[in-house]
């Protein structure tokens, strides 16, 4: 039995862009200076647009050109606005081509459908920040609430994105106004036709990554109630946000998987170099690019590297705050440690970090630290869990990211080292395998070193230790 998966999301773009190019001659020709539709410039809130066409010079010129009816040329230009080839000024948001006064543009070759196949989501971002920016935090409703979940979706990359938006936006402030308010129109036109609004059908939302479900009815009043009703509201919120939490981990740590993204320089298990091992290793002194990468994930990343501890360790002595990262390892030494040193761990602690006047004191509050005193006339493992998550959330919410911002780590960041990748041959490969030694198993290691044991022990004479016995009875 054979499985058939479309994979390929270029077979699914392919078919479409082989008729747009047909669809781009059209728009060349429609531009024509001589045999084109005629344009005009239209003033519009204080500000010349040139090159402005209407929509029934755009029907008559289709009917006249291609030698067809109205009708068929009223549909041929809706699917120009459809595709973003030709886009509407006075309702953007309605892609369809109306044969009266309307006023069109044609879009820029730039924001075609063929020379970009599918709009990403840090561009879309970037758009709406830059936009947030001009109208000053007066957005649309479904722009709103797009922009929150790019935020939360893109938290990792948030600071590239606003300040592109910002650079982008100082840019736009060099050019003149009527260039300004044109690229303007542009940009939009082209996310309303490739990131349509609720309810509003683009030609080019088809295939697996669909926004809108062209067959689901609209629900509206009781029938959303009812839908609604069917599952409970709490489980459905747990679903999706656990669904939304492992597709945003799994696109994170995608290029940091050995089995999606092949190891820089080589796969030690294929190539027997361990130059990738050297470079991983907990005490090395300069990390891999990838490794520093992986610290700006998340605070709980940097932690568990060692190496990114002993960077932060160093961020936080030029800070003057060192004392809360010792006090957090200390703790997890003592919940983690042997039971037998509990005790004597728990005091030094106390006299190091807790105790009036200590050498190393830390600032948490006083309900925090009355319980804690309090637990450690009795200590045990966990006796410290309360101050260690109080000093935790301290360095995540704001020691951290002041240090993701800091010289220390754009300094680690520019001496870290990008391995180049080794290009072993298949038939390095080959002699790589013949040449390795099979591996034993461990049962045969065990009975190997018993042998060993027995051959290595002393004989004894049991005929002269029972003479012995015997003797003494």
């Amino acid at each position: 039995m054979t499985i058939k998966l479309i994979r390929d999301h270029g077979q699914h773009y392919r078919p479409r862009m082989a008729c747009l190019k047909k669809v781009e001659a059209l728009v060349i020709e429609m531009q024509d200076p001589k045999s084109g539709v005629k344009s005009f410039e239209q003033k519009r809130n204080a500000t010349s647009i040139p090159h402005v066409i209407a929509g029934q010079d755009i029907t008559a010129w289709i009917t006249s050109h291609m030698t067809v009816d109205a009708q068929e040329a009223q549909a041929l230009g809706t699917m120009l606005v459809a595709y973003g080839f030709i886009y509407p000024l006075q309702d953007p948001k309605t892609l369809i081509l109306r044969p009266d006064g309307s006023l069109y543009r044609c879009q820029t070759p730039y924001f075609w459908p063929a020379q970009k196949w599918k709009a990403q989501d840090t561009d879309y971002a970037i758009y709406l920040a830059k936009r947030n920016i001009r109208k000053k935090g007066i957005l649309d409703q479904y722009e709103q609430e797009r922009y929150r979940k790019l935020h939360k979706w893109l938290n990792h990359k948030w600071d590239f994105i606003v300040n592109q938006a910002k650079e982008q936006t100082r840019a736009g402030k060099a050019r003149m106004k009527s260039d300004r308010v044109v690229f303007s129109y542009q940009e939009r036109a082209y996310w309303i036709v490739h990131r349509p609004p609720p309810q509003t059908h683009s030609a080019m939302d088809y295939g697996v990554d669909r926004l809108i479900d062209p067959n689901a009815e609209e629900v509206k009043g009781e029938a959303y109630t009812l839908i609604w009703c069917r599952v409970p509201s709490v489980l459905l919120i747990v679903l999706l946000s656990c669904s939304s939490s492992l597709v945003k981990h799994t696109m994170t740590y995608q290029s940091h998987d050995p089995f999606l993204t092949p190891c820089l320089p080589s796969n030690p298990w294929q190539t027997d170099d361990d130059t990738y091992w050297a470079l991983n290793m907990p005490d090395v002194d300069l990390p891999t690019k990838m490794t520093v990468e992986r610290w700006s994930y998340g605070f709980y990343e940097l932690l568990r590297d060692p190496r990114g501890r002993a960077d932060f360790r160093l961020f936080l002595k030029k800070e003057f705050s060192g004392e809360n990262l010792a006090f957090w390892e200390a703790a997890e030494e003592l919940k983690w440690g042997a039971a037998s040193a509990i005790s004597e761990k728990a005091e030094t602690i106390f006299k190091t970090f807790l105790a009036p006047g200590a050498p190393c004191w830390i600032n948490i509050d006083g309900r925090t630290m009355g319980l804690t005193v309090k637990g450690l006339q009795h200590p045990h493992r966990h006796v410290l869990d309360a101050a260690q998550n109080h000093i935790f959330m301290l360095m995540k919410k704001d020691t951290f990211y002041r240090y993701l911002k800091s010289p220390v780590y754009k300094d680690i960041q520019k001496k870290a080292i990008s391995p180049a990748p080794h290009n072993f041959t298949d038939a390095q490969l080959e002699q790589n395998a013949r040449n390795r030694k099979p591996g034993l198993y461990p049962s045969v290691t065990w009975q190997r070193q018993q042998k060993e044991k027995v051959r290595t022990t002393t004989l004894i004479d049991i005929k002269k230790l029972m003479a012995n016995k015997l003797d003494r009875q």
